[in-house]
């Protein structure tokens, strides 16, 4: 779509766009001050949220844009305190699981559930086994359960696997980087390179393709 139209149709989504990815490139600027660096995080999720509730009206994109909301205020208190951070992104995750069991696949295919079990399960041991700090280990593999239950209902569900599906493995994907942060990856500038990327635009896969089925089913 021309960037003149999405302006004109679609003016949360483009805003949210220019919001997380222009934050990639200023998320380490110390000339910034800090509140607004904080703003800046949080617009991307925030703007998804808005694009939730002016593009589709109902329950499931009040859902949806609630679960956005979360992880915008994940965003922001993640860097004040990482416990009321991850708080937030748990309740999205649990959020996000009673959309996508509202909206179950009716037949999945074996490989289908083979993949959506591996994404239950192996979310939260390989969590479990990043931290370097061992007494991080079981909080961390707690809320990566969640995650990776998020990731399967996701994979599970009647939106488009190719985007809700393949959104929801990106956002696991930048979490178990934070996770390996904390350990073997310490030292690696990988983390930093993947994870804002890995996780915008999980979230902005994920709301479209969401918001785009309601759409589809409701016309």
């Amino acid at each position: 779509m021309p960037k003149r139209a999405l302006a004109e149709k679609r003016p949360w989504l483009l805003a949210s766009l220019a919001a997380g990815i222009s934050y990639f490139f200023v998320m380490k600027s110390p000339e910034i001050p800090g509140l607004w660096l904080l703003a800046w995080k949080g617009a991307g999720g925030a703007l998804l949220a808005a694009y939730a509730l002016a593009r589709h009206k109902g329950q499931d994109s009040r859902m949806i844009a609630g679960v956005m909301t979360l992880g915008a205020l994940g965003d922001v208190t993640l860097e004040l305190n990482l416990f009321v951070g991850a708080g937030f992104f748990l309740l999205g995750h649990l959020l996000a699981i009673a959309l996508y069991l509202r909206h179950r696949r009716e037949v999945l295919t074996a490989s289908q559930r083979l993949a959506a079990l591996a994404l239950l399960l192996a979310t939260p041991l390989v969590a479990w086994l990043l931290p370097a700090d061992r007494t991080q280990a079981l909080p961390v593999g707690l809320y990566a359960l969640a995650l990776g239950g998020m990731a399967c209902a996701a994979w599970s569900s009647s939106f488009p696997r190719y985007r809700v599906g393949i959104g929801a493995v990106m956002f696991v994907a930048s979490d178990l980087l934070i996770f390996a942060r904390m350990g073997s990856l310490a030292s690696s500038p990988l983390p930093d390179l993947l994870i804002w990327p890995l996780y915008y635009f999980g979230q902005f896969l994920i709301c479209t393709g969401v918001v785009g089925e309601l759409r589809r089913k409701s016309a």
